[in-house]
């Protein structure tokens, strides 16, 4: 090791780099690749150990920061990017990544090897966050398709995109068995059944890194694969970060058996889940971290922490947690609070309380794997085999396997004979998604959320479910009207309704029941019924849901999933030649079963691995289009905002004559006075910080025929940091409440409850509720909803 004095020299040149200071370049060390990982060991000072530990996102360090931490590894969260824009163009990531190498290159003295970074990305379907690549089809779809093959080559074409921009290592694939499709993150797991998510998991990861058994594993074509979330995230009930309880032998069975296969492929990295085994934080849980992933199933890389998920831990803070990696948690992802977490690690490992060997191993498995990965051999990210190759980001090749992918998954379940349409006839393409490849390519796809303030600028070369229908019908002589909100003049025949669930990704998706209550395609498939045409029902989803009124009313019926970029894979099957033969048939297979009630326990209408074809068409049946859970708010708690806005709950700000909506209540308004920002309480961007710096107007629109409960009051979870500069007032369209007394008490208080009478804002059941400032004003909100029952508090505060 580094001795005491070398080590005192090292901080003092440090201290005047950063002065100004003239001083002599530091000379370079031994090189790690001629070095064995316990002489690498030996050489590593007790503070650049530690950092091999830390994974700090990249917006919150500089490259002064990798230089003197020497972080192990890197991140971008879903909503990060390089100079703070998570919509930077390819080029400026692979900037970045070549400046995190330099940076984490430079040398440490003549005693003490330079151990480069790795950076992690979530490419979870495709390199989703950079505009214009290729994006495949969600886990979900994937699984429909079952095509081991398909798998492979997807994730090979997936390494390349990343590898062009310089990144190393994904964090994909899940291979989550979902048991409830309430969970939010049911469109992150290939299927309910194990088998099937085993394979499709370990071929998906043999793509990523390469075959093992070959000269092309981890070579730069490829990059690190991760298994996630170690285990049982898919079965919490349909409660993102909930706990799956039960028979441990039972849940091992169903959720902890892919992890085997994933194992045998070579995957390096495994990652921690977020949730609970009978009440345990998976973070913390050493018997199954180490007895289980270790001992039992044989893994040797390396455990990387969620999202401040080691924070979780009871005792524990998101800076301060050594029971995590005490449990068998080799890296921390800490995005934010890295620094003091950095801090409480040397302490605790110079005071012992961390054992040295148990540092020494975690850092050694970090080690091996950027042995395993060539690092230290490879040359910086830009001068790599295809390191700035920017034809093959989304390239016609991997564009072509994507489309493949598309039309392999889509499962028919229901066809009168309307399908497969003649491409010399004319059609409707109608719904508002119909046009949308931001909508189609769901969560995950180049911010976290997916969505809200995305256009198809940001999603460059990708290609609408409209645009292959149009193109495809014009080859065969016909024409399809584009008509979203199904207006049209002269003939048609045949209407294509595309609808379904807007985009969301982890806990924002999670769901109360199974009920599909956007009725922009029912009413479309009605009024093309009445009007005596021809319905095929396209339904975009990230899980199978309750459609039965929607089943009732089309000819046909296509779950499509989220095919991600490549749109024109639905017209492959869809549209056939001129005389009406099929081009493709229908080989997709539910890898779900699907609900035949709107509840979470509820029979199937069509059994897992159900799917129609044209040569074995679906068996025409009756559908129940009955569901009390369509009404359930009328006597329960409405939420506005919980973790993330509301399913059909809208927000828009309001300043003078400026109005603008606000996707997801992220972003900043038309009037530049109030900004939406998210905040990380007990889960990733789980709350808002709402920002004045002049009179706005904050309005969360309900939703239509949302019934007001019982003795209705506003229960509203805030924190104040400061005190307000103006005026700070609840709202609704018929009254006002300043609670300005309310959140000056408040500031400093940490996490704060109030339950106010919804009458002391008027007698009218409001259309929408909100907060207004006159000027200066500052607030988190972690949740604000309709509750039954009596308020705690008078009208005439404080709250």
């Amino acid at each position: 090791m580094m001795s005491t004095k070398r080590r005192m020299g090292f901080a003092i040149a440090f201290v005047l780099g950063l002065s100004g200071c003239a001083q002599a370049p530091l000379e370079q060390g031994p090189n790690p690749a001629e070095m064995s990982v316990e002489e690498i060991l030996e050489a590593m000072t007790l503070e650049h150990k530690i950092g091999q530990l830390i994974m700090p996102d990249i917006s919150t360090i500089t490259m002064e920061d990798v230089e003197q931490y020497r972080f192990g590894m890197i991140l971008n969260g879903g909503n990060s990017g390089p100079g703070g824009d998570d919509l930077a163009a390819a080029p400026l990531w692979l900037d970045l990544a070549d400046a995190v190498w330099e940076a984490s290159s430079a040398p440490l003295g003549a005693e003490e090897p330079s151990i480069p970074a790795l950076w992690a990305t979530d490419a979870v379907h495709g390199h989703s966050n950079i505009p214009g690549a290729t994006l495949f089809p969600h886990n979900i779809a994937l699984g429909a398709a079952g095509d081991e093959d398909l798998m492979v080559r997807i994730g090979e074409a997936t390494a390349a995109e990343i590898a062009a921009t310089g990144i190393d290592w994904t964090f994909a694939p899940t291979i989550a068995v979902a048991r409830d499709d309430r969970w939010g993150r049911t469109y992150e797991s290939f299927s309910e059944d194990t088998d099937l998510v085993a394979r499709l998991g370990a071929a998906n990861i043999i793509g990523l890194q390469g075959d093992p058994a070959s000269d092309s594993f981890l070579d730069e074509r490829h990059v690190i694969a991760t298994a996630k979330h170690f285990f049982a995230d898919g079965g919490t009930n349909g409660l993102d970060q909930g706990d799956a309880a039960g028979d441990l032998d039972e849940l091992i069975a169903v959720h902890g058996t892919p992890y085997i296969p994933a194992i045998a492929a070579g995957v390096q990295t495994v990652m921690v889940s977020f949730s609970s085994i009978n009440g345990v934080k998976m973070h913390g849980n050493e018997p199954l971290l180490k007895g289980l992933l270790r001992d039992q199933y044989g893994f040797e890389g390396l455990t990387v922490g969620d999202w401040n998920g080691h924070g979780q831990l009871p005792g524990c803070t998101a800076s301060n947690c050594p029971d995590a990696l005490l449990a068998g948690l080799d890296v921390y992802m800490v995005p934010e609070d890295w620094r003091d977490l950095y801090d409480s690690l040397l302490e605790q490992a110079r005071a012992g309380t961390i054992p040295m060997e148990r540092i020494d191993e975690a850092v050694g498995r970090m080690l091996r794997l950027k042995m395993a990965y060539g690092l230290f051999t490879k040359p910086r990210p830009s001068e790599r085999a295809v390191g700035g190759d920017w034809d093959i980001i989304g390239s016609p090749q991997h564009r072509e396997i994507a489309r493949e992918a598309v039309r392999k998954s889509l499962v028919l379940l229901e066809n009168d004979g309307v399908l497969p349409i003649r491409s010399s006839a004319r059609i409707v393409v109608a719904g508002a998604a119909a046009d949308d490849v931001v909508r189609q390519s769901g969560g995950w796809t180049v911010t976290w959320q997916g969505g809200g303030e995305l256009t198809e600028d940001n999603l460059p070369g990708a290609t609408s479910v409209y645009d292959g229908i149009a193109a495809a019908m014009s080859e065969g002589g016909g024409e399809a009207i584009l008509a979203s909100d199904g207006t049209f003049t002269g003939r048609a025949d045949a209407a294509i309704v595309v609808f379904g669930e807007q985009p969301y990704a982890e806990f924002e998706g999670d769901r109360a029941d199974l009920a599909f209550r956007d009725e922009e395609g029912l009413g479309l498939l009605r009024r093309f019924k009445r009007a005596g045409i021809p319905t095929v029902a396209v339904f975009l989803s990230g899980r199978p849901l309750w459609v039965n009124r929607e089943l009732a009313e089309a000819d046909a019926f296509v779950a499509a999933w989220l095919p991600g970029s490549e749109g024109q894979g639905v017209a492959d099957v869809l549209i056939g030649t001129a005389d009406g033969a099929a081009r493709h048939d229908f080989t997709g297979k539910l890898s779900f079963g699907w609900p035949s009630g709107c509840l979470a326990q509820s029979d199937l209408l069509f059994p897992l691995g159900f799917g129609g074809s044209y040569a074995r068409p679906p068996a025409a049946r009756n559908y129940a289009t009955q569901c009390s859970a369509l009404n359930a708010t009328q006597a329960g708690r409405i939420a506005l905002f919980d973790r993330g806005l509301a399913q059909n709950v809208t927000a828009r700000v309001s300043a003078g004559a400026a109005s603008s909506d606000l996707p997801r209540l992220r972003g900043t308004s038309a009037s530049g006075t109030f900004t939406a920002s998210g905040v990380d309480l007990d889960a990733q961007e789980d709350a808002r910080l709402l920002s004045w710096t002049g009179p706005a107007r904050l309005e969360l629109v309900l939703a239509e025929g949302a019934q007001l409960p019982p003795n209705a009051a506003i229960a509203i979870e805030y924190i104040a940091a400061e005190r307000p500069g103006s005026s700070l007032s609840l709202i609704s369209d018929s009254g006002t409440l300043d609670i300005t007394d309310t959140i000056e008490l408040a500031v400093g208080k940490g996490r704060r409850r109030a339950t106010i009478a919804l009458a002391c804002l008027g007698n009218k059941a409001p259309a929408i509720l909100g907060l207004a400032a006159d000027g200066a004003a500052e607030i988190t909100i972690a949740s604000l909803a309709i509750v039954p029952g009596q308020a705690t508090h008078s009208c005439n505060g404080p709250f």
